[in-house]
């Protein structure tokens, strides 16, 4: 059976590896910011560049009307939000697509450290092209509702 490639393989692996590396060193119990600090400096050590708190437009008929804050971009490829509630709200992923929706990248992480680690993928078909001074902004679209919530899919 041939083996499938994966949007930014070896982003995600690293991602991963570090998410796992965070939580098995601090465990369970602390507040979102510690978690996303300390998986800053992991992936900083893991030559990341990492964009924290980034904040992007939302445009509605080509007009600003909003702006989102993501938690994280990392090597301005991929969007990730972590999370570290007991259990995870049913509208996390659909965030985690808005975020794609809001920007021209096409991978989400959603690192969900509770009393279990957890990270969903999140992919969108965002077609729109980035230029070197803007990498993010993009007309959003309606979301479409998640398949599998361990690998999610959405087309545009």
């Amino acid at each position: 059976m041939p083996r499938i490639k994966l949007i930014h393989d070896k982003l995600t692996y690293s991602i991963i590896g570090a998410f796992y590396e965070v939580y098995y060193t601090l465990g369970y119990g602390f507040l979102e910011h510690v978690y996303v600090a300390a998986l800053t400096r992991e992936l900083r050590s893991r030559n990341h560049d990492i964009g924290r708190e980034v904040s992007v437009p939302v445009l509605y008929k080509g007009e600003e009307v909003a702006r989102q804050r993501l938690d994280m971009i990392v090597d301005q490829q991929l969007v990730v939000e972590v999370k570290s509630t007991r259990t995870l709200h049913d509208g996390s992923v659909r965030q985690v697509e808005n975020y794609l929706r809001a920007t021209s990248l096409e991978l989400g992480l959603l690192l969900h450290f509770g009393p279990q680690p957890r990270f969903y993928r999140v992919i969108s078909s965002n077609k729109t092209p980035r230029t070197p001074t803007n990498p993010l902004p993009r007309v959003p679209r309606i979301p479409r509702a998640p398949r599998n919530p361990l690998d999610i899919v959405t087309s545009r």
